[in-house]
């Protein structure tokens, strides 16, 4: 397992070099034309914003820390300056298949077009979202370096600023520096930009060249320990007393249970996911004792590198009663339960991925933001 600090050096980092050897577009230089989809199923090109003064484009994500800290002020920015004659639209570049898991530790969505409509969705964006990510030719045309990128363009879509929204990327702070705003404000009133190129500061752009660290992180898993413990009553009363500091994840599975097995990946996923974080996954096999080798098979062959355990007894209605009272006894069932042993979540029959995740991350030990 990667400590935090490198995976956050790895996905958030004070960008001063190209990215694959594109340098960003410079200031005074012609905006590239493009012809994407957007969220709403329209296709979007620089004709579309054309009644526009000025166009603010975004290259944006759904993955990134820091671009989610800042999409409250992406939209408070297009309501305030909508009347005024600019025109924002955000693209997503990012290949969905160049991120790997560990990437994904401050987010529910992943980049796939499918997920950009959820979050815009559940968000309400008030500006057009478009999906760059199958070629990537947009992003890289403009040179885009992280996410969030601004690209500032005058009426003639020449571009007069080029860089980071501001300097603050804590969505409760006030922004020392208001540089967008400022290039905005100074081409409004017919000036020159003062300040017309920053550096950015977020996740590095994951083009489709990346891939191959995902294949890698694949083939990481691979060397990871795959272990299988037994557990009484006693032992189950501590993991559900939870003394640790981190977010504890409990599936009570079963190797002949259907819906198990078919769920067992998404418990994966969300470990490799959030285990760099304040989260834990901790799974309780309820086949009898003596199929231990068969259940250890199972994990393995899934290279599942979490805590596993395996319930030391027949009688499965004192696994219930250990587990939950208020649990019926279908498999599987699951539980998250916070620092000090409060259920946040509990769930008999197969979950639902997406509102897991969501509650994961948005669970005050974990957040969305740095």
């Amino acid at each position: 397992m990667k400590p935090l600090h490198v995976i956050r050096m790895v996905c958030l980092m004070l960008l001063s070099a190209p990215v694959c050897g594109q340098s960003s577009l410079q200031v005074g230089q012609p905006a590239p034309d493009f012809n994407l989809t957007g969220v709403d199923g329209k296709r979007y090109s620089l004709n579309s914003f054309r009644e526009a003064t000025v166009l603010v484009v975004i290259f944006t994500c759904n993955h990134c820390p820091t671009a989610q800290a800042y999409e409250e002020r992406f939209k408070k920015f297009t309501r305030d300056y909508a009347a005024k004659g600019v025109a924002v639209v955000a693209v997503s570049s990012n290949d969905p298949l160049a991120i790997r898991l560990d990437e994904l530790g401050y987010t529910d969505l992943d980049d796939t077009y499918e997920a950009m409509k959820i979050r815009a969705r559940e968000h309400e964006f008030n500006f057009p979202y478009l999906y760059d990510g199958k070629t990537q030719e947009t992003g890289r045309a403009y040179g885009a370096q992280a996410t969030p990128h601004v690209f500032v363009l005058d009426n003639k879509r020449a571009i007069r600023y080029q860089g980071r929204f501001d300097n603050t990327e804590k969505p409760t702070a006030i922004p020392g520096t208001n540089d967008v705003i400022d290039a905005v404000e100074a081409l409004l009133a017919g000036k020159p930009v003062a300040v017309a190129q920053t550096k950015t500061f977020g996740c590095s752009m994951k083009f489709s060249d990346k891939q191959v660290t995902v294949a890698r992180e694949k083939e990481s898993w691979k060397q990871e320990t795959v272990n299988l413990e037994k557990i009484d009553e006693k032992g189950i009363a501590a993991l559900l007393k939870n003394d640790s500091d981190k977010l504890r994840l409990i599936n009570v599975w079963a190797t002949w249970c259907g819906p198990c097995v078919s769920e067992f990946p998404d418990f994966l996923t969300m470990y490799r996911m959030y285990r760099g974080r304040d989260f834990e996954l901790v799974t309780i096999s309820a086949d009898p004792p003596e199929k231990e080798e068969k259940v250890l098979q199972f994990l393995q062959k899934r290279y599942a590198s979490n805590t596993n355990y395996l319930f030391d007894q027949e009688d499965k209605y004192k696994l219930i009663e250990a587990v939950d009272p208020n649990w019926q006894g279908a498999l599987p069932y699951t539980l998250l339960i916070a620092p000090g042993g409060k259920i946040v979540y509990a769930q008999q029959g197969t979950i639902e991925p997406l509102q897991l995740r969501k509650i994961i991350v948005e669970s005050s030990y974990i957040g969305r933001y740095y």
